[in-house]
């Protein structure tokens, strides 16, 4: 039977019925160990119970209203995300994309508001992906994403992440703002250089520019602090958020400084579902756990166990991984394989990753996951590369 679904997605032919915690379960009752976590978004594992109750509690009351009126729930969650970020302002959306929008719009109206329409560009850097609104890819400018959708927008401006000299040659009297990954996600989980981060603030207070980080994927608690920004030292004037910000339930944020949102007032911007009572509800309960003391650090702590692991497993193997990169619990695997064919033999032993750019193998397991789980999933990646290997020299033997 052919599926009526656009086939945009290369599915894997496989379908889950359930999942609790680290595992799902397909419709025939295999279990596999998740360590893709839907792409970085089921943050609190499968079916967490704390997520459950705030779901089926609000769903029995209330689940949209529309921003026309007072959101006692999404005032909380602004409330506590701006006592636990740099922050004073937050808007809501479902998306990244729709987050990352947000935050170019802001940027731009606040150049705007300040008497400089004429600063509408921003700067950004290769490798980056930042959602697949036509905006949003043209921020991202890689050409797979771009191609046939007629003139990219107008108004990004994409340099390699190379030196602050660069940044500065690259900036016209048009650019409102810089806008950069602190890691890149899509882009093989490629840490950004916190001197690089920290230069890029300076340049931005020195030439009253905006600096947006793009944290949809590092935010909440992914690198084991709440935000990514917080392993850097500095702090960018709009940041946006989504993935594991509702544990698996669409929700995004764009938070901001005052000064940064000075110029969206009402009627300016907007969302239909955007901070509704059930998204909010749930974002409230993820923050319940992730916020709880001790939780940040031990996601620290798993994530430089994973990493000792994971480099012990490439000095066996160096035919097959490269290098491991990451913090915390967003953990890239550079591979000398292709990193979808990795992906299928992982899947084989029942574990599942996520393939990314510059050849590397995403492992973005929930937050929660034990530490015999992840000596479990280490011995399944053993297994994929003992595998790998040996497709290698069938290879060569066939040569």
């Amino acid at each position: 039977m052919s599926s009526a679904i656009v086939p945009t997605y290369a599915r894997a032919d496989l379908t889950f019925e359930r999942g609790e915690g680290s595992w799902l379960t397909t419709v025939e009752g295999e279990r596999y160990l998740d360590f893709g976590a839907g792409i970085a978004v089921v943050s609190l594992g499968h079916s967490h119970p704390h997520l459950v109750e705030a779901l089926t509690r609000q769903g029995a009351k209330l689940w949209h209203t529309s921003n026309l009126f007072q959101m006692p729930e999404g005032e909380r969650l602004a409330k506590r995300l701006t006592e636990a970020s740099f922050a004073d302002l937050v808007f809501f959306a479902n998306s990244g994309a729709e987050a990352n929008e947000a935050a170019i719009k802001m940027a731009r109206r606040r150049q705007y508001i300040d008497g400089h329409p004429e600063r509408f560009r921003v700067l950004t850097f290769e490798g980056a992906f930042h959602g697949r609104t036509l905006a949003t890819i043209a921020a991202g400018g890689q050409a797979k994403y771009l191609e046939g959708f007629g003139p990219k927008v107008e108004g990004f401006d994409q340099i390699p992440i190379t030196d602050l000299k660069a940044v500065e040659a690259a900036l016209t009297p048009e650019t409102a703002a810089i806008l950069i990954e602190p890691i890149q996600g899509e882009g093989g989980v490629r840490a950004v250089p916190p001197a690089f981060l920290r230069g890029l603030r300076e340049i931005s207070d020195r030439l009253g520019l905006l600096l947006i980080f793009d944290e949809v994927q590092t935010g909440v608690g992914r690198t084991g602090k709440l935000f990514a920004y917080e392993h850097v030292g500095v702090a960018p004037d709009i940041l946006t958020s989504a993935k594991g910000l509702g544990g698996g339930f669409p929700v995004a944020a764009c938070l901001a400084t005052a000064d940064a949102a000075r110029g969206l007032s009402a009627g300016v911007h907007g969302t239909t579902f955007g901070g509704n009572p059930l998204a909010m509800a749930i974002a409230n309960a993820v923050l319940d756990v992730v916020l709880a003391p001790g939780f940040l650090d031990n996601v620290a702590r798993l994530g430089l166990l994973a990493k000792q692991k994971l480099a012990g497993l490439a000095d066996a193997h160096p035919r097959i991984i490269e290098d491991v990169r990451g913090e915390g619990l967003m953990i890239g695997l550079k591979l000398r394989v292709p990193p979808g064919d990795f992906a299928a033999l992982a899947r084989n032993r029942r574990l599942l990753t996520i393939p990314a750019g510059d050849n590397t193998l995403r492992l973005l397991p929930p937050l929660t996951i034990s530490d015999s789980e992840l000596d479990d999933a280490v011995a399944r990646l053993e297994g994929a590369c003992v595998d790998a290997q040996k497709a290698l020299d069938a290879a060569k033997a066939a040569a």
